[in-house]
């Protein structure tokens, strides 16, 4: 067993060093999420740094759509005993002021993108709910996260050209997760072959000018609740949060596929007046091409590249057949979000913000 910095500070939670986590499950995690775009179709950015204590292993990814192209730049390496170190290779997030204010930043490592950014939040962060789902007697969901908006000051290079963020139009939206869900090779399947399960899933963090929405929802096969939050936060820390009630998600799809085209998200606070948002992605990033979210076989999140650091580099052109058919699965969207009939507590009507979702297996509104 061995000490790390972290030991010396008051925050054990269990008989362990603070490199050991409490559970032997493989597949618990403790992930940075961040995306960063200008509130318009031109660009988006997700960036990803997480952390694998039982795998061994710490990885990073971001992932820029711009136009037609699809951009990744990835990286691995050994986690070592020192969990308190967040580089990995090029990449690298720094806390500057917990819960407020972050910096992460990626070195130019020959593969067409870098960027040197300050996060500062415009909310106070928020906890979500647990996130709990069993499935064929496993656990594969059990995790917590918290969630905030805010805006982006710094530089962004894509192929060469510098693109000045300045936090008057980059925005975007943070979480920071951990606990466990499916990570790494994947596991024998035993009993879980017998059903893929459902993934119906929406997630969205909407920032306006003075306020945000942070909304989500998840159901079964059945059309059962799994995890629900809506709630309406002020910058002001002293005013409390408004919850608003049970949130509804009404997609429409694009004829014959899963893709949303435009969605009606419906709040009902308790003891207030309904209301409701329309969210329309405007620009697609397909979470599950070349960032470690599942598709490919040789690159999944936790998954071991070897004791040296790895760094590599994969971009796809969305106007050819071949890489716009790998474009599949969970979609994070720049989304345009408007408040309907007048409904917008401020004159901040329209707002911008992350729209991801995804549809995946039997759920009553796909009838056979």
């Amino acid at each position: 067993m061995t000490l790390s910095p972290l030991d010396d500070y008051p925050i054990h939670q269990a008989p362990e060093v603070m490199r050991h986590v409490t559970t032997s499950d493989r597949n618990f995690y403790d992930r940075y999420y961040f995306n960063v775009h200008p509130c318009s179709d031109d660009l988006m950015m997700i960036i990803g740094i997480g952390q694998y204590p039982n795998l061994g292993v710490m990885d990073a990814f971001a992932v820029v759509r711009r136009g037609p192209l699809h951009k990744v730049v990835r990286a691995s390496r050994e986690l070592g005993d020192d969990r308190m170190d967040t580089a990995v290779g090029p990449f690298r997030v720094e806390v500057v002021e917990g819960l407020k204010r972050l910096r992460v930043s990626l070195d130019d490592a020959g593969h067409g993108l870098s960027f040197d950014l300050a996060w500062e939040g415009t909310i106070p962060a928020q906890l979500e709910p647990p996130h709990y789902l069993r499935w064929q007697e496993r656990v594969v969901f059990d995790s917590r996260r918290l969630a905030q908006t805010g805006r982006w000051t710094g530089s962004i290079t894509v192929d060469g050209e510098r693109i000045e963020v300045t936090p008057d139009r980059w925005w975007g939206s943070r979480d920071r997760s951990w606990g466990i869900r499916p990570v790494g090779e994947p596991e024998p399947p035993g009993i879980q072959v017998k059903n893929a399960g459902t993934f119906y899933w929406m997630y969205a963090p909407i920032q306006f000018e003075d306020h945000s929405v942070l909304c989500i929802v998840q159901e079964d096969e059945k059309g059962r609740r799994v995890l629900e939050e809506a709630v309406r936060v002020w910058p002001d820390e002293a005013r409390e949060p408004e919850y608003l009630g049970r949130p509804e998600y009404r997609p429409d799809y694009a004829e014959g596929t899963r893709d949303v085209v435009t969605a009606t998200l419906a709040f009902a606070p308790p003891g207030g007046e309904p209301f409701a948002i329309r969210a329309t992605p405007i620009l697609p990033v397909h979470m599950m091409v070349g960032t470690g979210y599942g598709l490919e076989p040789d690159w999944k999140h936790g998954m071991y590249q070897g004791p040296e650091l790895k760094v590599q580099g994969v971009t796809y052109d969305t106007r050819v057949p071949e890489d716009a058919a790998r474009m599949w699965g969970m979609v994070d969207a720049v989304g345009r979000y408007e408040y309907l009939d007048g409904a917008a507590p401020t004159s901040a009507a329209v707002g911008y913000g992350l729209f991801e979702y995804w549809s995946l297996g039997p759920h009553p509104s796909f009838p056979e």
